[in-house]
């Protein structure tokens, strides 16, 4: 993070709650930008980047779901999707599409907040260092802990900020077991199985990136009874 304030883009259809998260995140101290529907954000997102995006799942047209699923080919702008209580199947489906983070409609502005500043925090500030870097070998893979990136050859294999935040926690432990419950107290979330259940999903979508067949994980592998770990070479 920068020292300027964070350019937040809100995308929904409902102009109401458009206006007051607007309003409201201003006044929490950041730059805000809104979009009322898919294609409107795409035009934005043509000309501007931004530290993060918050989306509505259910818009017309485009779906926050697939919005997200198009802009992770290109971007790994942090994205947090705003859902409909109840439905586990769309907080699974934004999740594996490469979103962040989820909250379910209604909710409390404050919680909004509390969110998009535990992302922002996990985003990795890279800027300035210029320390030989420290790497981790994964087969074909590398991972450049001081820069928090992942390789593969000269190719960059781009990562959302959870991801991100997943392979500092990992490599900082290389051979160890980390608890799913420790691994969603790192991330900044609330305990709860849901927590816990989105976590895998993020696991899942981190071992397809780094694995030669993430069915049958070499390198970042479950461990029963005791979570997850990172074995390097």
């Amino acid at each position: 993070m920068s020292d300027f304030e964070p350019h937040l883009l809100i995308v929904d259809d409902d102009e109401r709650i458009r206006t007051l998260l607007q309003k409201f995140l201003i006044r929490s101290g950041f730059l805000v930008t809104g979009a009322r529907d898919g294609a409107h954000a795409r035009r934005i997102l043509s000309g501007l980047d931004f530290d993060l995006i918050v989306m509505d799942v259910m818009m017309p047209g485009e779906t926050g779901i697939a919005l997200t699923r198009d802009l992770r080919k290109s971007s790994n702008v942090p994205i947090l999707l705003l859902t409909a209580k109840g439905e586990t199947d769309d907080r699974i489906a934004g999740l594996e599409a490469g979103a962040d983070d989820y909250l379910s409609k209604p909710f409390e502005p404050k919680e909004l907040l509390l969110r998009i500043n535990a992302i922002l925090r996990r985003v990795p500030d890279v800027a300035g260092e210029d320390i030989r870097p420290k790497v981790l070998h994964l087969g074909a893979i590398r991972y450049d802990i001081d820069r928090g990136e992942l390789w593969q050859g000269d190719e960059l294999i781009r990562l959302t900020a959870t991801e991100g935040q997943l392979m500092r926690i990992f490599a900082a432990s290389p051979g160890e077991a980390v608890s799913r419950t420790k691994l969603v107290e790192d991330l900044g979330r609330d305990g709860g199985q849901a927590q816990e259940r989105a976590v895998d999903v993020q696991i899942t979508r981190l071992r397809r990136k780094i694995e030669a067949d993430p069915k049958q994980p070499r390198y970042l592998q479950t461990v029963r009874g005791a979570g997850y770990m990172l074995a390097p070479d």
